[in-house]
């Protein structure tokens, strides 16, 4: 079992930045891809960006790519997202997620394990 924390969450003016973190559970965190979702209000849960086991590949959904950064630091059990350049539309809650296999994929149900998310708004 998995469990995974989020942090970083908070209220930011559009064009700002913030680092979302998630630690995690458990002795093989370096064995597992992790990503990043994220549900706004009256949508359903979308795709933000994930890396493999070992932090060697990422991917990023296009609305997201060239602001957001994922990153890992297995020592720490601990994945992060920098979010820069915000816009009031990034406004959701952001839920991290493990997959206990290497490969990184965008399709909600192959993610195993969820955090209960950290909410951020950008406000206009």
């Amino acid at each position: 079992q998995v469990q995974l924390v989020e942090s970083g969450g908070g209220l930011v003016q559009a064009g700002g930045s913030l680092r979302l973190s998630c630690a995690a559970s458990g002795r093989t965190f370096s064995s597992y891809a992790m990503g990043w979702f994220r549900q706004a209000p009256g949508k359903e849960r979308e795709f933000v960006a994930a890396i493999t086991s070992s932090g060697g590949t990422t991917d990023y959904a296009d609305v997201v790519k060239g602001r957001f950064t994922i990153s890992r630091a297995n020592a720490k059990n601990t994945v992060y997202l920098q979010m820069n350049s915000l816009k009031p539309e990034d406004t959701a809650f952001y839920y991290c997620a493990a997959k206990t296999t290497s490969g990184i994929v965008r399709t909600l149900n192959w993610w195993q394990y969820w955090g209960q998310g950290t909410e951020v708004t950008v406000s206009s």
